[in-house]
């Protein structure tokens, strides 16, 4: 029993507050206090202690608290529609890739892009790995290891984030979809990245 609980602490997922941060302050931003309070409202009790609270930049904190509140967040201000997600996380991406993480964008390279953004990520969240192969000159395969069935939403955001950054460099016609989806709950996801252009 105390060994299972070990392992099952070992295996947590955690996100980094300045992505729940940003998250709050769009939702804020475009939408204003009372909609966010609507969101926390639906939250569970430990949820609403979190995010109605000071979020820490520099902490870190339970994926699945931050799932929950993007899930009440899409039922709120998207009417449930998850999809949307992703063109929400491009602007929200953009900005960071406009800040701090500009020089992860090349223009004109692609690759240099893909290879980096695994370097992103690892700033974003702990307990998964990210691992990027290059198939051909405009196609990738990225795999992430350690999300789980209930980070399912999680991989709209991921396709916000290369589609944006893609762009960002030049990119054309970029085409992000899952071959393996969190869903299917393997322990791993793969995202095929396609794209024409430089």
């Amino acid at each position: 029993m105390v060994q299972n609980f070990y392992l099952k602490v070992a295996k947590m997922v955690e996100v980094k507050g300045s992505v729940i941060v940003d998250t709050i302050d769009a939702i804020k931003g475009k939408f204003g206090d009372e909609v966010y309070n609507k969101i926390l409202n639906n939250l569970n009790e430990n949820d609403r202690k979190i995010f109605g609270n000071l979020v820490l930049d520099l902490g870190w904190y339970n994926l699945d608290g931050f799932v929950r509140l993007l899930e009440q967040d899409v039922s709120v201000t998207l009417n449930g529609d998850e999809k949307l997600l992703i063109a929400r996380s491009e602007a929200l991406f953009e900005k960071q890739l406009k800040g701090i993480y500009r020089f992860f964008i090349k223009l004109g390279s692609a690759e240099f892009v893909i290879k980096n953004l695994s370097l992103v990520h690892k700033t974003y969240f702990r307990g998964v790995t990210i691992d990027v192969k290059m198939e051909s000159s405009n196609r990738a395969a990225v795999r992430y290891t350690g999300f789980e069935k209930q980070h399912r939403i999680i991989g709209f955001s991921i396709i916000g984030f290369f589609k944006k950054a893609l762009e960002m460099s030049g990119a054309k016609d970029v085409n992000p979809y899952y071959t393996t989806s969190i869903e299917e709950n393997k322990g791993y996801c793969d995202l095929a990245i396609m794209w024409s252009g430089k």
